[in-house]
């Protein structure tokens, strides 16, 4: 008897649902998800719909659109598969910040990079996301900073005014080196079968 392969979406939502239920589970076997089409197809919208600029190599996403996505994208999944894919340098640009007096450096990965860190995302962020508590808004999908302050304002009403505020300024012009590794090693708690390896 053969299965029906599942989609991503129903994949994402049971890997969701067992993070939640089992809380110490290891997850094994998913980079071969990372690796769909269907997975990179979605990650390659993704990475287009923020139209950003060029990395390092200077292909953008009309070229990308020119000489072919499945092209593309297929040259993309045999060297995962093959696990020879190795992730370009990043384009340093800086940009103005704290109105012109200093300045910050943006890292822009390739298109073909990001297509690869979006479908690790999307592989792992169901894991990662039942982990979270149900009060944390940063940069989480279906959650915004209007829902954050709805949140404050419940919790004045109920009574609740101690607030804590943390400033992360200038954080990530910190961490570079070490980020990556930070990543690795949560991912390897939850994670295991070649993903780790993608990420450090």
């Amino acid at each position: 008897m053969t299965k029906a392969p599942i989609s991503l979406q129903d994949l994402r939502r049971r890997i969701y649902v067992k993070a939640k239920a089992e809380p110490t589970w290891r997850f094994w076997g998913l980079y071969v998800h990372v690796c769909k089409m269907e997975t990179l197809h979605e990650a390659y919208q993704m990475a287009k719909s923020n139209n950003g600029a060029p990395g390092i190599d200077g292909i953008t996403f009309d070229a990308v659109e020119e000489s072919g996505v499945e092209g593309f994208l297929k040259q993309m999944q045999d060297e995962l598969v093959a696990n020879t894919y190795q992730p370009m340098p990043v384009r340093k640009k800086e940009i103005p910040k704290d109105g012109g007096n200093k300045v910050r450096v943006l890292s822009i990965p390739t298109i073909r990079d990001r297509v690869v860190q979006g479908a690790l995302k999307l592989i792992l962020e169901p894991i990662f996301e039942a982990d979270f508590q149900s009060g944390s808004y940063g940069y989480r999908p279906k959650r915004s900073a209007h829902e954050a302050v709805d949140r404050v304002a419940q919790a004045i009403v109920q009574g609740l005014t101690r607030i804590i505020d943390l400033d992360l300024r200038a954080y990530f012009d910190n961490v570079q080196a070490s980020w990556g590794l930070s990543i690795a090693a949560c991912a390897a708690l939850r994670a295991s079968g070649g993903l780790t390896t993608c990420l450090s």
